[in-house]
């Protein structure tokens, strides 16, 4: 008996991989997306389907672990001064998007026939955006680093803290209450607030102290399953203090996101990240109860469609009072213009707290798991009907299928200068660059540019990263210069990578990134503009260059005492031009020793 339910389980775990496998590619062949290839294959195997599973909501809440880890992996990107910088983001356009869209989605609510303290929970809950649906539409279309992405992240992170919030509002609308209870809800805020500030004592003084001792016993199944511990264990804490486990999971990624482990950890957890995913839409397709569809359909229909389009008026309205453009406010409204996986909880405690009954509470439920369905198709629907930015490439060719010794990216005041030096010994260098008229111009003057975002890794591979020796990155923009730099490391890794800096703090995040060689735009520049003015000034050429020498190597050291406990690559950084130790420095940029000065100097003719 012991084997043959063992056999049965293996059969389902079969069926939920087979649906996936056969469902997914064909949905993504047919341009419709993975998320709707998972609800069809979940639809296909559930109850309402062939029937193989009888409980989707047991598998539910362990597919939840995927938008977890998902959260994990998001707050590993999310550095703390990245996410303080995005706080009007979080609080100002996320307080304005959830008060407009809860006050009108009430209403219709109301217009549906629910009684108002049912249409403020039905509302409520079709608020609270689906972060696995929107995380992994954006995911695949490759905007999550962007700026209209990370204003849906900010967005999707405050929805996710307004859970607890709305949990209460729940016990305060059950129809009995007590002082008890009074007093019980003020415990259960000082729990979850307990909760936050642990996690965040743990992750600030012992992650780390953690991981180095793991890495130091050089054992790989350790550190993946510490990363496991991590995840799971942040999501715990915040489901014990009332919180949500994929908050947890996200505050634990951002205390780690300026570890030196963060990207080993990313890739431990990557794949239990996407199979959880999956699991999670797939057990989303199967929670769809086709009789109560069938028995209700005028209502769930109507509802479906009305508070899609009145939320996605809403978000498109806020997005435009706020400074968005009409595309980028469109695209907002139609992303996340679905109910979310929080909603399930929702409803779920205010049937057990008797503020809605367990018919409502299926047709509401409903009402969600078809907006999450539906929103891909309406993605796809909407990319194919926007129109893209017009961009005029006349005369201008892209890059594909190109190939070269070095890519230079970026063809600016720094990139032309940058690859005279180059051009000059007949190196075969590709150069792409974003900038349409700059293009023309530099064809005027004999230039060979291709069009290309760097940012962008088909672009990258189309320019021929995969067999350049070497990459060099001459931006004007500090961010698109750390997301190439995140992209070849991770990529394109035979590739020597040099990076233009902006300031001290962008070359520190270049070193720490793992660049071969990186320098600051002006600093070398302004150095011997000072050197040249001594001298004109009637100084000695030899104290000029001295003074000049020692101002780099007084500012190599404060920068080296900035890097002190740093966990940098071996063999991998250069200082403003000056190598760390055991480094050669490249010949352009080495500075001069004191036996070269004191030749040069000999040189020099003494006047009559």
């Amino acid at each position: 008996m012991a084997v043959e339910a063992g056999a049965s389980e293996l059969v389902k775990v079969v069926a939920l991989l087979g649906a996936a496998v056969v469902m997914v590619p064909l949905f993504r062949r047919l341009g419709l997306g993975s998320v709707l290839g998972y609800f069809a294959a979940g639809l296909a195997i559930g109850p309402f389907g062939f029937g193989w599973f009888s409980d989707p909501q047991a598998i539910l809440h362990t597919a939840e672990l995927g938008v977890v880890m998902f959260l994990f992996v998001i707050g590993l990107e999310m550095r703390p001064s990245h996410l303080w910088s995005l706080r009007n983001e979080i609080f100002g356009l996320g307080t304005l998007q959830i008060v407009v869209c809860g006050t009108v989605l009430t209403g219709v609510c109301m217009l549906l026939g629910f009684p108002l303290p049912v249409a403020f929970i039905g509302a409520a809950g079709f608020v609270l955006t689906s972060t696995a649906v929107v995380m992994q539409l954006l995911a695949e279309r490759g905007d999550i680093a962007l700026p209209t992405g990370q204003k849906i992240v900010s967005i999707l992170l405050f929805e996710d803290l307004l859970i607890v919030p709305l949990l209460a509002v729940v016990a305060f609308m059950a129809p009995v209450h007590s002082d008890a209870g009074e007093t019980s809800r003020w415990v259960t805020v000082g729990i979850a607030a307990g909760a936050i500030v642990g996690l965040v004592l743990v992750g600030r003084f012992l992650l780390n102290p953690l991981f180095r001792i793991l890495a130091a016993a050089k054992a790989r199944e350790v550190m993946t399953a510490a990363a496991l511990l991590v995840v799971l264990g942040a999501a715990l804490l915040m489901q014990l203090g009332g919180l949500s486990m994929a908050m947890g999971a996200f505050l634990a990624g951002v205390l780690l996101s300026e570890s030196t482990f963060r990207h080993q950890i990313e890739a431990d957890i990557e794949p239990f990240r996407g199979i959880l995913l999956g699991l999670f839409f797939l057990s989303v397709g199967m929670a769809l109860d086709l009789t109560v569809v069938a028995n209700n359909w005028p209502l769930i229909v109507s509802g479906v469609f009305a508070l899609m389009l009145a939320k996605a008026v809403c978000i498109y309205v806020v997005a435009r009072i706020l400074g968005s453009d009409h595309r980028q406010a469109l695209d907002r409204g139609v992303v996340m213009a679905q109910g979310g996986e929080f909603a399930f909880v929702l409803f779920s405690a205010a049937a057990v707290a008797g503020v809605i009954d367990v018919q409502v509470n299926a047709n509401l439920t409903a009402i969600v798991v078809l907006s999450m369905a539906l929103t891909p198709l309406f993605v796809l629907l909407h990319d194919k009907l926007m129109p893209d930015r017009e961009v005029s490439l006349d005369g201008v060719e892209e890059a594909d299928g190109l190939s070269g010794s070095v890519l230079l990216i970026g063809f600016g005041r720094f990139g032309q200068v940058a690859s005279q030096s180059l051009l000059a010994r007949d190196v075969d260098v590709t150069i792409i660059d974003n900038d349409v008229d700059m293009i023309h111009n530099a064809e005027r003057f004999g230039f060979k540019i291709y069009y290309g975002d760097g940012t962008r890794l088909d672009v990258l591979h189309a320019s021929g990263a995969a067999t350049a020796r070497a990459i060099a990155v001459c931006v004007n923009s500090d961010q698109d210069a750390d997301r190439i730099v995140e992209l070849v490391t991770h990529q394109f890794p035979q590739a020597k990578l040099l990076v233009r800096s902006f300031d001290r703090e962008h070359s520190l995040r270049l070193i720490h990134a793992g660049v071969d060689f990186q320098i600051r735009e002006t600093f070398e520049s302004a150095l011997q503009f000072g050197q040249a003015a001594l001298m004109e000034l009637g100084a000695d050429p030899d104290d000029a260059r001295e003074i000049a020498e020692q101002i780099r190597e007084r500012d190599a050291e404060r920068f080296e005492l900035e890097m002190a406990g740093g966990d940098l690559r071996a063999g991998a950084h250069m200082v403003f031009g000056t190598a760390l130790p055991g480094v050669p420095t490249p010949t352009p940029f080495t500075a001069p020793k004191r036996k070269a000065r004191t030749l040069n100097a000999d040189q020099v003719p003494e006047e009559e």
